[in-house]
């Protein structure tokens, strides 16, 4: 069984130090060099995966500036079919819940049995923008998946849990986040290199997916980031070199004054 699959991937900043532009609150993109977020390689190749075993198309779908067409690039390389770039000022600033908007109202427009997103951005660590895709779509998700298993119109996933993982079964069409243990993602060939660098990607602004401009950018943001900060750095606590149950006693005791 065929299936049209929709792999949501985001460019970011290549390096840790994620800076912030103090007028606008949003990354500082100017001179930093960007890759395709190392998260969403695994979503890429895991949709790919399932194209070869089963048929079906793989797009890839990305929000961002028009530098961003060179991450779809790297993509297609690697081994997509095609791929989509929403750009336009009025997505500029958007937080989680207006992005996980526009990109619902894209892939909607393309269609999709299978979305799949890696787990989180490395520059935002949300992890809120697949969720809130799928809440946007209406249809079931399942988030750090670690194997995926399609039995026609349903996928069977194992999810990373604390202390484990579940196994639930998952109705199609429907979206999944999935982590790094899920596979191993492939090198570009020199083919897809090619096709890559001739390749001309789609541009879509809002009115080409019917978004209400009021709730993208800046002005559709429930949320800002409001300061930027290093935590403090907490002086270390007592080092007690005393028999245990002394220490237990000293402990209870210290408790005991925080309570009162």
């Amino acid at each position: 069984m065929p299936y049209n699959i929709v792999v949501c991937v985001k460019q970011v900043p290549d390096t840790t130090d994620v800076k912030i532009d103090p007028e606008t609150k949003t990354l500082v993109r100017e001179g930093v060099p960007s890759i395709v977020n190392p998260f969403d390689t695994y979503a890429l190749e895991e949709g790919i995966r399932i194209r070869e075993r089963a048929g079906g198309k793989v797009t890839v779908l990305s929000m961002g500036p028009p530098q961003a067409v060179e991450a779809l690039k790297e993509c297609l390389a690697v081994g997509a079919d095609e791929a989509v770039l929403l750009t336009d000022r009025a997505f500029a600033g958007s937080d989680t819940l207006a992005t996980a908007y526009a990109l619902s109202l894209a892939i909607k427009k393309l269609g999709a049995d299978i979305v799949l997103c890696g787990k989180q951005a490395w520059d935002g660590d949300t992890a809120q923008v697949g969720p809130g895709v799928a809440e946007e779509l209406d249809v079931p998700h399942a988030t750090y998946v670690r194997k995926m298993t399609l039995d026609g119109g349903s996928a069977v996933v194992e999810r990373l849990v604390e202390g484990g993982y579940e196994k639930v079964r998952v109705p199609l069409p429907a979206l999944f986040t999935v982590v790094k243990e899920i596979n191993e993602p492939r090198l570009p060939s020199l083919r897809g290199k090619i096709k890559a660098k001739s390749a001309r990607i789609p541009v879509w602004g809002p009115q080409d997916i019917g978004a209400d401009t009021a709730r993208l950018g800046l002005g559709g943001s429930p949320t800002e980031v409001v300061r930027v900060f290093s935590p403090e750095i907490r002086k270390r606590g007592e080092v007690l070199d005393i028999p245990a149950c002394e220490a237990a006693q000293y402990l209870l005791s210290k408790l005991e004054g925080v309570i009162r």
